[in-house]
């Protein structure tokens, strides 16, 4: 662990087959919403797979762990958060299964062929613009904020990777949904499922799961809001079966 770990950096079980992945609290964690979003994405056995903003790695390992597909991108800006999530999956013993490149989200047509993924997954910044930040290009305030990329960006990108019926699958705030929506239209990104979450049963939805599909036909499902903890701040038995997926071993 010595050989694996560099300095502020801690090792976090996701107790999840095993699995571990490298973090530094002085940089970004990953937070419930990645680990629903990995839960909520549509997978397939044989699929290919992309998450885009990847961070430390963490989708692509909880998809990877649920038997969500055959191979594995995690493509990262930041050469620091690709690093980690790299030797995290070096750790796990993922090499074969999992990539991990670093580059920049609005340049995949340089990296990627088009049509060459079967699902796209994304934890994008949720805020727009930077206004009033002291250090906008400060880790956490990249993967917070729209300093790099915006909305468009994302879905322009996961348009051009998917091929024609593959998926999108994305958490956001649910206060832009509107803008999401108009915006999987314009890239022809039929939304398919959605899905609110919110922290107590008696408080409004502060995430969105959104899944859409690329030339699909309109049709909505909407699933019943997911209620995150209970009235004395234990988790819900809806969230415990999100985190407890087969196979895992937490």
């Amino acid at each position: 662990m010595e050989d694996i770990l560099r300095e502020n950096e801690r090792l976090d079980d996701l107790q999840c087959k095993g699995y571990m992945i490298i973090q530094n609290p002085n940089m970004f964690c990953f937070g419930m919403d990645a680990v629903l979003l990995a839960d909520f994405a549509t997978g397939r056995a044989d699929a290919n797979v992309i998450d885009l903003g990847t961070g430390t790695g963490v989708i692509p390992i909880l998809m990877e762990a649920r038997d969500k597909g055959a191979h594995f991108t995690g493509l990262e800006i930041q050469k620091e958060s690709a690093d980690m999530a790299l030797r995290s999956v070096i750790y796990n013993n993922l090499s074969d299964k999992i990539d991990i490149v670093c580059g920049d989200i609005k340049g995949v047509d340089d990296l990627f062929d088009r049509d060459s993924f079967d699902i796209v997954t994304s934890n994008p910044p949720y805020i727009s613009g930077s206004h009033g930040l002291e250090n906008a290009l400060a880790p956490k305030n990249i993967a917070r904020h729209e300093v790099l990329l915006t909305l468009e960006d994302v879905v322009k990108a996961a348009a051009y990777l998917l091929k024609v019926g593959g998926t999108f699958a994305m958490v956001h705030k649910p206060f832009r949904l509107a803008e999401i929506i108009r915006m999987l239209s314009k890239y022809h990104l039929e939304p398919k499922r959605m899905q609110m979450v919110q922290p107590y049963a008696d408080k409004e939805p502060n995430m969105v799961l959104i899944e859409a599909n690329k030339g699909g036909k309109p049709r909505l499902k909407v699933e019943p809001t997911l209620v995150v903890y209970n009235r004395d701040g234990s988790y819900t038995d809806g969230l415990l079966k999100r985190y407890n997926a087969p196979g895992d071993g937490g």
